[in-house]
C-alpha cells in the first residue's frame, strides 16, 4: 500500500479504477442519496483495493459542507444535557459530523451571540437545546432542529409564517411531572408543592402538576422565581415551606433545582424522605449519585439527542420535507427519595 504523499492514491485514481466520474465518486463519500447500488459499490470497492483516503478539505470543499453541526445549550452548570450530547454524537459521529457547543446564557450575558460565532464557522445546521432571546437567530439559513420543549419567542428564523422554521424532537414533560405528582399521590401524599423553572420545559412541567392536582382535588402548591440553577432551587423550596410548613412531598422543575430543595429541607431538620419526599426531573447523572439516590422523570434526553441528529441528517439531504414534529414519553425512575408521608400536619 502506497505511504509517501507523491504516490498517494487520488479521487481521480479511485475514479478511473471504478470506471466512473470524479464526481460521482465525491457523491459516494459524502454519502449523497440518488447513486445506484451498484457504482456506489464499485466506488467502495476501489477505495479499498486503492488505500484511498480522503482528505477533510478535500471533502468539505467537494460536498461544500463543513461537517459540522453547532449545539446550543442553556447552562453548563445543569447536567441534564450530558445525555443528549451523547445521543446526538451516537449518530453525527458515524456520520462524519463533528458537534460544537455554546452555552447560550453564558454567551448572552457576556454580549456575544454565539449563532454569529456558528455562522462563522460555517455550520451545516444548528441543534437548539435552549431557550433563544429575541433575535437570537435572525438570518440563519442553516437548517435547525428543536431539542427539548423550547420558548422560541421571537427568538427569529426563516419560517415563512414569521416563526421558527425548525423540526422539533422533546421529550413530554408535561406528561412526565404527571408521572412524579401521581406517584406522590400514590404513595398517599396530599401535601404537594412544586418548584417552577421558567423555560419551556418548565412551563410544561408545571403545566403537566398543576393539571394532575387539579384532577386529584388537591390544591396546587407552586413556588419559583423562574430560575432553575440550585440556588433557585433552594430558594423556592424557602418560600413553599415558610408558607406551606405542612408540606410532605416537592416535584422538583429539574435534579438541579431538587438538589437545592434538598439543601432547604436539611436546615430545617427534616428528614428525606422520612418527612419530605422529593421529586427531580431529567434523571441526570447526579440523580443516580448513590448519596442522593434522587427519584426522578427520565425524558430520555440520549434518545431526544439521537432522534434529533437524525432529523438534522434527513433535513440536509431532504430541505423541503415537511417539518418533524416527535414527542417522545417519559418514565420515572424511583429511588431512596421518596415514601409514604409520616410527617404529621402541624397544629396551628
Amino acid at each position: 500500500m502506497p505511504t509517501d504523499a507523491a504516490s498517494r492514491p487520488t479521487i481521480y485514481d479511485v475514479a478511473q479504477r471504478a470506471g466512473v466520474s470524479k464526481s460521482l465518486v465525491s457523491l459516494v463519500l459524502r454519502d449523497a442519496p440518488h447513486v445506484s447500488d451498484g457504482r456506489r459499490e464499485a466506488v467502495l470497492a476501489a477505495i479499498e483495493e486503492l488505500g484511498y483516503r480522503p482528505s477533510r478539505a478535500a471533502s468539505v470543499l467537494a460536498s461544500q459542507r463543513t461537517r459540522t453541526v453547532g449545539v446550543l445549550i442553556d447552562d453548563f452548570h445543569n447536567p441534564w444535557f450530558v445525555e443528549l450530547l451523547a445521543g446526538l454524537r451516537s449518530v453525527l459521529d458515524p456520520a462524519g459530523y463533528t458537534a460544537s457547543v455554546a452555552d447560550l446564557a453564558l454567551e448572552s450575558a457576556s454580549g456575544r451571540n454565539p449563532v454569529d460565532g456558528f455562522l462563522a464557522m460555517h455550520v451545516d445546521a444548528l441543534v437548539l437545546a435552549a431557550d433563544p432571546a429575541p433575535g437570537t437567530l435572525d438570518g440563519v439559513a442553516a437548517p435547525i432542529v428543536v431539542a427539548g420543549t423550547r420558548d422560541l419567542g421571537t427568538a427569529g428564523g426563516a419560517g415563512a409564517d414569521g416563526g421558527l422554521a425548525a423540526d422539533v424532537v422533546a421529550g413530554d414533560d408535561a406528561l412526565g411531572s404527571r408521572l412524579a405528582t401521581e406517584h406522590l399521590i400514590g404513595l398517599g401524599h396530599r401535601k404537594i408543592g412544586h418548584l417552577a423553572g421558567g423555560s419551556g420545559p418548565g412551563a410544561e412541567r408545571r403545566r403537566g402538576y398543576e393539571a394532575t392536582m387539579e384532577e386529584a382535588g388537591l390544591v396546587a402548591l407552586v413556588a419559583g422565581s423562574g430560575g432553575t440553577s440550585e440556588a433557585d432551587g433552594y430558594a423556592a423550596a424557602c418560600d413553599l415551606l415558610d408558607a406551606h410548613p405542612d408540606v410532605t412531598g416537592i416535584v422538583a422543575g429539574n435534579d438541579v433545582m431538587a438538589v437545592g430543595a434538598l439543601a432547604a429541607l436539611r436546615e430545617r431538620g427534616l428528614s428525606v424522605p422520612g418527612d419530605v419526599s422529593v421529586v427531580g426531573h431529567d434523571d441526570s447523572p447526579l440523580a443516580s449519585y448513590r448519596y442522593l439516590a434522587l427519584t426522578s422523570v427520565d425524558g430520555h434526553s440520549r434518545d431526544v439527542g439521537a432522534a434529533a441528529a437524525r432529523a438534522l441528517l434527513d433535513r440536509l439531504d431532504a430541505p423541503d420535507a415537511p417539518p418533524l414534529r416527535e414527542l417522545l414519553a417519559p418514565d420515572l425512575v424511583v429511588r431512596g427519595s421518596t415514601a409514604p408521608p409520616r410527617r404529621p400536619a402541624p397544629t396551628v
